[in-house]
């Protein structure tokens, strides 16, 4: 990793990368992210403004792109070691962002079926509407070669999926996608933005995530992100090749993903993160490190408990030696399995309506510990039989720990209990 800013700077770990990454030297420079609240950027000719208006890589409109965003990007592609990213409004812009960008009418993808509920409402509800069919099936790599097809053009994963907290094989997932000219995206929301898991380093092609969560971590802000990597290869994909020497690849070469990703996202959906977010999610970025290290920690000793609890029935959390997916964690992600975890109560309403640290909230990756009933809030309107293939059931509770005292939160849910 190195300093986007200082191209001479030694590669850094990502505690350091994550404060220091475009943030400029020289006298009189801010020591953090300025804001430019601006729509627009001037010229000083009419060549420059129609050559900008040729390339699109520069200054010229705000909804394509903003010295603040751009910073925070730099940032972003530094934490998860990829090529470029594209900021965009929210999670679920860049869930379909990361998909339109290699996917057009007649195209398929192939998803695990353990997901948030508002990606598999975008795979099953919102992309037919665009020509585009999903088939979600198990996570395993067996499961996702077998739903395969010729006009398969993606296959998405979550990194830790949520709420049952799966961890795919990327590297088994990657060779499967290649092998047909496929992409594979993962969504790196409960990978903490790189810190946990890298899944471009494991052979992923697209990292897409919610900056809400983790990057943010305080739940004052909404964004996601597209980060691309170096190794990439889109040209048996007929979007980017066909037009001959006027196609994407022959005119953009090896930033013809990340062109049109932000061409897409950006300037024609208009998917764009505003400035003062960027500064927000920018702020959190510098002490994800820390918050996520304590929450993964207090995470693992609260499964534990839990799973010893006379009062509670089934916990899931990939850090337990019990789940399915533990020996593909422990390989994937060495500095912590994250801080959502799922467990089982006779009555969630009584459960819920007695906790007073924890709080109900519909979120990841806060500083507080947020708990909520999944079966009837966040996978609601998931039909039932995909609520029980996300690990979804009436008596669910999921948690995403914060970063209060271990003690404390025990002895709110034992009361609670």
């Amino acid at each position: 990793m190195t300093d986007h800013a200082d191209p001479t700077a030694a590669p850094w770990t990502y505690e350091t990368a994550a404060v220091q990454t475009a943030i400029p030297r020289g006298l009189g420079e801010t020591i953090g992210f300025p804001i430019h609240a601006a729509a627009a950027f001037q010229f000083d000719t009419l060549e420059q403004a129609q050559e900008e208006f040729q390339v699109n890589d520069g200054l010229s409109y705000a909804r394509l792109q903003n010295p603040t965003v751009r910073a925070l990007e730099a940032r972003l592609t530094a934490l998860e070691g990829g090529a470029a990213t594209v900021a965009v409004s929210t999670g679920q812009a860049a869930t379909l962002t990361s998909i339109l960008s290699v996917c057009r009418a007649g195209d398929h993808v192939v998803s695990a079926a353990s997901l948030f509920g508002g990606s598999t409402g975008m795979l099953t509800n919102i992309l037919p509407l665009m020509g585009i069919t999903a088939t979600l099936v198990d996570g395993t790599p067996e499961a996702i070669q077998a739903a395969m097809q010729p006009n398969t053009r993606v296959i998405w994963a979550e990194m830790i999926s949520n709420p049952s907290g799966d961890v795919p094989d990327i590297a088994a997932l990657a060779d499967i996608a290649h092998a047909q000219g496929a992409v594979l995206a993962i969504d790196n929301t409960c990978g903490s933005v790189g810190y946990l898991c890298r899944p471009l380093e494991h052979g992923a092609d697209i990292v897409s995530q919610s900056l809400t969560k983790w990057a943010g971590g305080h739940g004052s802000v909404m964004g996601g992100s597209v980060t691309v990597g170096t190794r990439h290869d889109v040209s048996r994909n007929p979007i980017f090749a066909d037009g001959g020497a006027s196609s994407i690849l022959n005119v953009r070469g090896e930033a013809a993903l990340a062109w049109r990703q932000r061409w897409l996202g950006a300037h024609q959906i208009g998917m764009t993160l505003a400035p003062h977010s960027a500064f927000l999610i920018a702020q959190g970025l510098e002490t994800l490190g820390l918050r996520v290290q304590r929450e993964s920690v207090t995470a693992l000793a609260l499964a534990q408990w839990l799973q010893a609890h006379p009062k509670v029935g089934k916990v899931s959390y990939v850090g337990l030696p019990d789940h399915r997916f533990h020996a593909n964690a422990m390989k994937q992600l060495p500095r912590g399995q994250g801080a959502v975890l799922t467990f089982e109560v006779p009555d969630p309403s009584a459960f819920l309506s007695r906790i007073r640290v924890l709080r109900i909230a519909p979120n990841l990756g806060d500083v507080r510990t947020l708990v909520v009933h999944p079966w009837t809030t966040t996978h609601g309107r998931v039909p039932e039989a995909a609520r029980y293939a996300a690990g979804v059931t009436p008596t669910t509770i999921r948690m995403s720990v914060g970063v209060e005292d271990l003690g404390d939160l025990q002895a709110d849910i034992e009361q609670a209990l």
